[in-house]
C-alpha cells in the first residue's frame, strides 16, 4: 500500500523528446493516441524539423530561457523590464505572427551569464506579467534531443481544453506508472523507460542542462585569447603612434635646422639675429630669441665671431701693407733728392 501511495506522488521528467512518449501520462504508451502525436512522430522519423535551422535563433542556449503564456498585450519593453529583476538581459526575442505582427504569446530571453539564467528559471516560473501567469523553461528547442514543436504536433504542457496535453516537461511531468512497464515495446520504438527507483517528488524542480565542461573551457580560452589579442593590438598601435610621432618630430627639427642654415648662408645672420636687430620686431618675437637653445646660440656666435675675427685680421694686414708701401715710397723719393 505504501509503495502504491509513493508512486502516486512520484514523477519523472524527459531528458529527450519522443512524440509518442510525450503523449502518454506515464511515459509508457507505445501507440499515438491522437492525430497530432502521429503527425509529430512522422515528422520526427522523416527528420522534417531542424531545431537549429531557424535563422532568428541567436545567443547561447545555455543562458536562454523560454517564457510562455504571455499576454498578447505584453511588449518587448515590458518583458525586458520584468526579466531584468533576475539578471542582466543580453538579448530578447518576442515571437510575433509573420503576417499580422501580433504577439504569439511566447518569447526567448538570453542573460549575460548562466547563473542569471538559472535564477530566472527558478524564480520567474508562475510569476505575473500584465496580469498573465507565465511559465518558464529552459531552451528545449536547442538543448533537448529529438525536440518537435507544438505547431507540428509536439511540444510539452498544453491546456486541458485543447485535448492535446503533452507530458514530461516542467509543467506536466510524467507520473510514475501504476501498471507493468512494456520494456520490449519501448525499446523497439526507441523510447527510454521510466527511471524506476529514481523518481522525483512533485515539489522538486528539475535542473536545466549544464554546459559541457569542455565547451565551457573552450569558450573561456577563446575569450581569454581574444582579450589578449585585443590588448596586444592596442599596444602595437600605441607603439606605432609613438614611433610615428618621434619620426614626425625629428623630421620637423631637421627641417628647421636646414632652413636656419640656408638662411644663415644667404643673409649672413640667423633669423633670430635678424629679429633681434630688426626695429620692427615685437617683444614676443624678441622673447622667442632667448628661448633658442644655448648650445645653438653658442655655436652660432662662435662661428660668427670666428668669421668676424678673420675679416678684421685681413683688413689689418692689408692696411699694414699699404702703410709699409707708402713709407718705402717716401723714403725712396727723399734719397733721390
Amino acid at each position: 500500500m505504501s509503495s502504491g501511495s509513493n508512486n502516486i506522488n512520484s514523477v519523472f521528467y524527459a531528458d529527450s523528446y519522443h512524440p509518442i512518449q510525450a503523449g502518454s501520462i506515464d511515459g509508457t504508451d507505445v501507440l499515438p493516441h491522437d492525430n497530432a502525436v502521429l503527425r509529430a512522430h512522422l515528422c520526427s522519423n522523416a527528420a522534417l524539423y531542424d531545431p537549429l535551422g531557424d535563422p532568428k535563433i541567436i545567443g547561447d542556449p545555455y543562458r536562454t530561457i523560454f517564457v510562455g503564456r504571455l499576454s498578447h498585450l505584453t511588449t518587448e519593453h515590458t518583458l525586458r523590464k520584468a526579466m531584468s529583476k533576475y539578471g542582466r538581459v543580453k538579448n530578447l526575442r518576442l515571437v510575433r505572427h509573420i503576417v499580422t505582427g501580433a504577439s504569439r504569446g511566447y518569447a526567448f530571453v538570453e542573460f549575460e551569464s548562466e547563473r542569471e539564467m538559472r535564477r530566472a528559471y527558478l524564480d520567474a516560473h508562475h510569476s505575473f506579467i500584465d496580469d498573465a501567469e507565465i511559465i518558464v523553461d529552459y531552451n528545449r528547442q536547442q538543448l533537448m534531443p529529438g525536440w518537435i514543436p507544438r505547431r507540428l504536433g509536439g511540444g510539452l504542457g498544453g491546456r486541458k481544453e485543447s485535448g492535446q496535453l503533452r507530458f514530461g516537461g516542467r509543467e506536466r511531468p510524467f507520473r510514475a506508472p501504476l501498471q507493468p512497464i512494456p520494456y520490449e515495446d519501448l525499446k523497439k520504438l526507441g523510447i527510454p523507460p521510466p527511471p524506476e527507483g529514481r523518481y522525483m517528488s512533485r515539489f522538486q524542480v528539475p535542473s536545466p542542462p549544464r554546459k559541457p565542461r569542455r565547451l565551457a573551457e573552450k569558450e573561456e580560452y577563446s575569450h581569454q585569447r581574444s582579450s589578449a589579442e585585443r590588448e596586444d593590438l592596442s599596444q602595437r598601435s600605441s607603439s606605432m603612434e609613438r614611433d610615428e610621432h618621434r619620426r614626425t618630430k625629428g623630421g620637423r627639427q631637421d627641417s628647421r635646422k636646414r632652413s636656419r642654415v640656408e638662411e644663415e648662408c644667404k643673409y649672413g645672420k640667423s633669423p633670430e639675429d635678424r629679429l633681434e636687430y630688426s626695429p620692427n620686431s615685437t617683444p614676443t618675437e624678441r622673447d622667442h630669441n632667448y628661448k633658442w637653445s644655448s648650445s645653438d646660440r653658442e655655436e652660432h656666435y662662435h662661428s660668427r665671431s670666428t668669421a668676424e675675427r678673420g675679416e678684421i685680421s685681413q683688413k689689418r694686414s692689408s692696411r699694414d701693407k699699404e702703410e709699409r708701401s707708402s713709407k718705402r715710397h717716401r723714403h725712396h723719393s727723399r734719397s733721390k733728392h
